[in-house]
C-alpha cells in the first residue's frame, strides 16, 4: 500500500505542475489525494488542515515577511545606487571594470535584500545603461547580472537559510548564516573569473578612478548601508537578538537610513506593504502545502525508503553526493528554491546524516545547488529579469551564461566536497 501511495503522490504532483496548476496547489491536491488512500475520510482532510496550519505557527517564520520588507524598503530607498559606487573602487581598475562592479554590487545588495529578484532588477537598471556607453555587448552585461544575482541567497541574511533551518528541525540560523559567507563569496569571485577573461577577449574598457576626495566621499556614503550587515549579522551571531529580532531591526533600519537619504516618502509605504505582502502571502503558501507534503512523506516513511533505495546503488559518499547534486541541479530549473528547500531536506537530509555529514554543510550543499536554478531556463527567476532589464531574448544570452553556469558547478563541487569552506566560519565564532 505505502509503494501504491508513494507513486500517487508523486504522479499527481507531476501531472499537476504538467498541466499547469500552480506547484503549491499541485503539493496540496497530491498531498491530500494520497492522505485519502491511507486514512479515513474525516481524518485524512482534519490531519490535512491541522498540519497546513501548524507549518507556519513558528515564531521564527516571523523573519521571512520583515526580511522581505526590509529588501523591498532597501531598494525603492536608492540604497542601491551608494554600494555601486563603492563596488566602483574595489574592481576599477579590473578589464571590464563595470561588469566586475555588476557582480561585487549583487554581492551586497543582494545580500542585503536577500532576492535575487530584487538583486537582477536594481543592478541590471543600474548598470546596464553604463555597460552601454562604454560599448559593452547587452548579452555580457545581462549574462553577468544574471550569473552574479543568485550570490545574495547564499550570502546572509538569506530567507531560503531560514527556511531549511525550519525543516531541517532546527539547524543554527546562526551558524547557517556565517557558513553562507564563504560559499557565496566564492560563487561571485568565479563570476569574476569567467568576465575577466571575456572583458579581455572583447577589450573592455578600465574606468578612471575617482579623485582620492571622491573616493572618502563614496566609502563614507557606503558605510551606513553596509552597517546594515554588521548590526543585523552580529547581533544573531552575540546572541544579542534572535534572527526574527534581527529581521525587525533590518526593517527599522533601512527605513530611516532610506528617509535620511530622502529617497523614500511616506507616500511609497502603500505600494512597498502590498509588494511585501504579495511575497509573503505567496512565500507562506508554499511553506504551509510542503509542510504538509513532509508529513505525507514521513507517515509513509518515504525518506527513509528513499534513503535505502539510494544507499543500494552505491554505498560511496561521493558517489551518492554526486547523484543528490545532479537531483536537486535538476530540481532546481523547474521548481522555485522555497519549496525545493522544504521538499528535499527532508528526504536528502537523512541520506547526509548517515555520512555523518554536518547539516549546516548540508544545508549549504542543498541551497547553492537550488540556487543555481535561478540563472537557468525553464523558470529560473534571475534569468528573466536579469533578461528583461537588459532588453535581450532569453536565447541570447543562454550562450554567454554557459561559461559562468560552468564555474559556478565548479564552486558547488568546491563547496560539497571541502566542508571547511563552509564550517570554518561558524566554528570560528563557536556556533
Amino acid at each position: 500500500m505505502e509503494t501504491i501511495a508513494a507513486i500517487v503522490l508523486f504522479a499527481s504532483f507531476l501531472l499537476l505542475l504538467w498541466f499547469g496548476a500552480p506547484i503549491a496547489i499541485a503539493i496540496i491536491a497530491s498531498s491530500v489525494v494520497t492522505f485519502l488512500l491511507v486514512l479515513p475520510f474525516d481524518v485524512a482532510i482534519m490531519t490535512s488542515a491541522q498540519r497546513m496550519v501548524t507549518g507556519i505557527d513558528n515564531f521564527t517564520m516571523l523573519a521571512i515577511p520583515l526580511f522581505v520588507l526590509s529588501g523591498i524598503i532597501m531598494n525603492t530607498g536608492g540604497i542601491a545606487f551608494r554600494l555601486v559606487n563603492f563596488a566602483k573602487i574595489l574592481v576599477g581598475k579590473l578589464p571590464g571594470s563595470l561588469a566586475h562592479t555588476n557582480v561585487v554590487g549583487n554581492m551586497l545588495f543582494g545580500s542585503i535584500a536577500g532576492s535575487s529578484v530584487a538583486s537582477a532588477a536594481a543592478m541590471g537598471r543600474i548598470m546596464t545603461p553604463m555597460q552601454d556607453n562604454q560599448g559593452y555587448k547587452r548579452t555580457y552585461s545581462a549574462a553577468v547580472n544574471i550569473a552574479s544575482a543568485p550570490t545574495g541567497l547564499i550570502i546572509p541574511p538569506s530567507s531560503v537559510l531560514i527556511v531549511y533551518s525550519l525543516v531541517s528541525g532546527g539547524t543554527s540560523i546562526a551558524a547557517l548564516f556565517m557558513a553562507g559567507y564563504i560559499p557565496g563569496i566564492l560563487w561571485g569571485l568565479g563570476v569574476m573569473v569567467v568576465a575577466y577573461f571575456m572583458a579581455r577577449k572583447e577589450n573592455y574598457p578600465v574606468s578612471s578612478l575617482p579623485t582620492f576626495k571622491d573616493v572618502l566621499y563614496i566609502i563614507w556614503s557606503a558605510i551606513p548601508s553596509l552597517l546594515l550587515i554588521v548590526i543585523v549579522i552580529g547581533g544573531i551571531i552575540a546572541g544579542i537578538f534572535t534572527a526574527t529580532e534581527g529581521a525587525a531591526v533590518a526593517v527599522l533600519y533601512s527605513t530611516v537610513l532610506s528617509l535620511i537619504y530622502k529617497s523614500l516618502k511616506l507616500k511609497d509605504f502603500p505600494v512597498i506593504l502590498k509588494e511585501t505582502i504579495e511575497i509573503t502571502g505567496m512565500i507562506l503558501f508554499l511553506i504551509t502545502a510542503s509542510a504538509l507534503f513532509s508529513l505525507i512523506m514521513s507517515y509513509m516513511s518515504l525518506p527513509q525508503l528513499i534513503s535505502d533505495a539510494l544507499l543500494s546503488i552505491t554505498d560511496n559518499q561521493v558517489g551518492i553526493l554526486l547523484i543528490m547534486l545532479l537531483i536537486l541541479l535538476l530540481v532546481g530549473t523547474f521548481m522555485d528554491i522555497t519549496p525545493a528547500v522544504l521538499i528535499f531536506t527532508p528526504i536528502f537530509l537523512p541520506v547526509a546524516e548517515t555520512f555523518q555529514m554536518d547539516p549546516v554543510h548540508f544545508g549549504m550543499v542543498l541551497c547553492f545547488a537550488l540556487c543555481i536554478g535561478n540563472m537557468t531556463p525553464p523558470v529560473g527567476s534571475a534569468l528573466f529579469v536579469g533578461a528583461t532589464v537588459a532588453d535581450v531574448r532569453i536565447e541570447q544570452v543562454i550562450k554567454t551564461l554557459l561559461p559562468f553556469f560552468a564555474v559556478v558547478i565548479v564552486v558547488l563541487l568546491f563547496v560539497t566536497f571541502i566542508p571547511q569552506l563552509s564550517l570554518f566560519l561558524p566554528q570560528l565564532f563557536g556556533l
